[in-house]
């Protein structure tokens, strides 16, 4: 099972369409404090629908307090400070995807400590500076699902149809 990590996030749409996502697909999502909103803020529960309930959602109070919770997943990274494109990467099953906040990213010193595992979304305009957080996050989620479902091709030949 893949997870989701969003590092202080600050917009409540944002992290309620990842909510949303991440109910759709059974993974499981942290949330790391401080947040730029409370948990009950309307715009989190409207971007999220009424599909909370199927969100297993778990907050931590700081970021040494998730690090230590996740000590024993692989934790893959996303910045555009980033040096290895996204689909290069291989996922593995139990990899917990992190995010950063919206204006902010991540601590650099975190990035710096494992830059085999920063991974970018590349961009074609260098008039956008960064994606949406929930978009980065459904890019991200579901490249690493395919990777990991992914079966190989078993090529079968054609059938003959009868006329």
């Amino acid at each position: 099972m893949l997870h989701v990590a969003l590092v202080e996030p600050e917009i409540p749409p944002n992290t309620g369409n990842v909510a949303r996502t991440c109910a759709a697909v059974h993974v499981p999502l942290h949330l790391v404090e401080p947040l730029g909103f409370r948990l009950s803020d309307r715009y989190l529960k409207r971007a999220g629908l009424d599909y909370w309930p199927y969100v297993h959602l778990t907050v931590h109070r700081s970021l040494p307090h998730f690090l230590h919770a996740m000590q024993h997943r692989r934790l893959v990274f996303f910045s555009k400070k980033g040096s290895v494109d996204y689909w290069d990467f291989a996922f593995r099953p139990g990899d917990c995807l992190v995010f950063g906040s919206e204006t902010r990213g991540l601590p650099g010193e975190l990035l710096q400590a494992h830059p085999d595992r920063v991974l970018r979304i590349s961009m074609e305009s260098d008039r956008v500076r960064s994606l949406n957080l929930a978009t980065a996050v459904g890019i991200a989620l579901f490249e690493a699902r395919r990777q990991i479902k992914k079966r190989p091709l078993t090529l079968t030949a054609p059938t003959a149809l009868s006329v």
